[in-house]
């Protein structure tokens, strides 16, 4: 399968160091993180600078959170990055007008959310965000879905549901305090159980958090590829 990493788990708020590292090991799929507001504008103004031409698969994770006074220079901004065809990865609960958010089409991707947030988190709460944006795709978070119901029946639910729009996962352990580690062997054998229900052209973008040694690019992918390993047994 196609797997790649976040800039933002790599080097947080340094995006060239990560895509830098992601060529050493000759990953070309990547998603670039602007998880933060503060990091939005040097990253959509740079964006036309960086060398991506090693990566198939690019993709844009907009800010997890801002003011409803700053939507209008949210969207302005990520405009310029769907403008190269790139799909813009946004939380449910950021979205305050989605009049704004419609004009995105197919390149604006709907994030389902951990055990923190009131919307987004399970199959039916989605349905709701969908609907004023019929022709959104989906970006599964297999961690969030496993962090909101261990037993993967969400997991479920969620790509029976919306799996015709999927367009990314996104994967990493998600702990109690809802942040991304990297994987243990006990995620590895929920993930499996769902794996099967993940299309092999699917870009996978590992979260694991690696930016203090905790891992390393190679280790996570290949736990990726293991978690994934039912589905390429089965192809």
């Amino acid at each position: 399968m196609r797997i790649g990493f976040s800039t933002g788990a790599i080097a947080r708020g340094n995006y060239r160091l990560a895509l830098d590292e992601l060529r050493r090991y000759r990953v070309d799929v990547v998603e670039l993180s602007a998880l933060r507001i503060k990091e939005l504008e040097p990253l959509v103004n740079d964006i036309c600078n960086l060398d991506l031409s090693s990566f198939s698969f690019v993709s844009f994770h907009a800010p997890s959170y801002f003011e409803i006074s700053e939507e209008n220079f949210v969207v302005s901004l990520l405009q310029k990055v769907t403008q190269q065809g790139i799909p813009v990865i946004v939380h449910p609960d950021s979205i305050y007008d989605f009049g704004l958010w419609r004009e995105f089409g197919e390149l604006l991707l709907i994030e389902n959310m951990d055990k923190r947030k009131t919307i987004g988190r399970t199959a039916s709460e989605l349905i709701q965000i969908f609907a004023p944006l019929p022709a959104a795709g989906f970006c599964f978070d297999i961690g969030h879905a496993r962090q909101v119901d261990p037993a993967m029946v969400e997991s479920y639910k969620l790509l029976d549901e919306h799996g015709f729009r999927l367009k990314q996962v996104h994967m990493s352990e998600v702990n109690t305090a809802s942040h991304h580690e990297p994987m243990s062997s006990y995620a590895i054998q929920a993930f499996q159980r769902v794996a099967r229900m993940i299309p092999f052209d699917v870009p996978v973008i590992l979260e694991t958090l690696i930016d203090r040694g905790q891992s390393d690019v190679r280790t996570e992918i290949n736990k990726a590829a293991e978690a994934l390993a039912p589905h390429a047994v089965a192809s």
